[in-house]
């Protein structure tokens, strides 16, 4: 939906002049929701948090032309199902990304949750389908 790329656009805005302090927000939530997770990750942070915000990036600037990132969706979600990414998880990362959004984020209303919502979940599900594909291989 143009209103919901508008959105995600706006919120990302604020947020990408802060990328780091962003993604390490997120993933104290991330572990704070679910502690196993935390087994998943290097010790070391740094680098993931910087794959994060390029990840976020991409996805954002390319909202209105989802269709050109179905094959690099697929091979994250490939890739992260064989890191032990289940499809479980992908519920505890969609709640920190909101929690952290609209901690971030100054005016972050229903709207914006909702975009958000509807957008993580098309890219959710992209990519546990291709990790459930990889899997049953």
């Amino acid at each position: 939906m143009p209103a919901d790329i508008v959105a995600i656009r706006t919120d990302f805005a604020v947020v990408a002049p802060r990328a780091d302090a962003f993604a390490s927000r997120f993933y104290e939530r991330l572990f704070g929701i679910d502690p196993t997770l935390r087994t998943l990750f290097p010790e070391d942070l740094a680098p993931q948090r910087k794959k994060l915000v390029q990840a976020l990036a991409m996805v954002v600037a390319g909202l209105d032309r989802l269709e050109t990132m179905v094959d690099t969706l697929r091979h994250l979600g490939r890739r992260h199902g064989g890191y032990g990414v289940e499809p479980h998880h992908y519920a505890a990362v969609g709640e920190a990304l909101l929690a952290t959004l609209e901690e971030s984020v100054a005016g972050f209303e229903d709207r914006s949750r909702i975009a958000w919502g509807r957008a993580y979940a098309s890219l959710a599900d992209i990519m546990i389908s291709a990790a459930a594909e990889q899997a049953a291989a």
